[in-house]
């Protein structure tokens, strides 16, 4: 699918809650919280459209932190006929150079542990697993918390751990992410 980036206003809220609707089971962003999110967060939301045409086929958002050089990628939404096109690798990119360009050094997400697409889309990406979060999400389902350096412009990318599939960097990590794909539904 080919698609095109561009920052998110206010006029994309309908478009965005009805990603949030098709994509999520469960802990959906509110239209008043994506409202926020678009216009007064110290946030920065880019929206994916097809092309041709204009249909929005995936948003992501990051957060900023005063006094931080760490961001967080908190909301990450691909629509389901849109997935394995490119969509949520063309949007990570642009959103690592936004980082980059506010002089962010690390970017970091939590990802539902029982989503292997979304997993393994951030391992191609070059991010690492930091922890387990148990019953991060509203169901009670388990998280992994991921990291990635952020070189600068100009500085090569730093290599990030070489974790194969369900390895991470200690024993406790190792064993949740064996049980991992026995839980419940997709998130993030």
């Amino acid at each position: 699918m080919s698609c095109s980036l561009r920052a998110a206003t206010v006029t994309d809220l309908d478009a965005l809650c009805h990603l949030e609707e098709i994509c999520f089971d469960g802990d959906r962003f509110t239209r008043r919280q994506l409202a926020y999110l678009l216009a007064r967060a110290n946030a920065y939301t880019l929206v994916a459209y097809a092309t041709p045409g204009d249909e929005v086929v995936g948003y992501a958002t990051l957060l900023f932190r005063r006094n931080s050089r760490l961001t967080r990628l908190y909301s990450f939404c691909v629509a389901p006929q849109a997935r394995g096109g490119g969509v949520g690798r063309a949007l990570i990119e642009a959103l690592e150079r936004e980082a980059r360009r506010r002089d962010m050094t690390r970017l970091q997400l939590e990802v539902r542990a029982d989503n292997r697409v979304a997993l393994g889309l951030y391992r191609r990406m070059g991010f690492s697993v930091l922890r387990w979060l148990e019953g991060y999400y509203v169901d009670g389902c388990a998280a992994w918390k991921m990291d990635k350096a952020l070189p600068s412009a100009g500085q090569a990318q730093v290599p990030q751990d070489k974790l194969g599939e369900g390895e991470s960097r200690d024993d406790e990590c190792r064993e949740h992410a064996r049980i991992a794909p026995d839980l419940s539904p997709a998130r993030k």
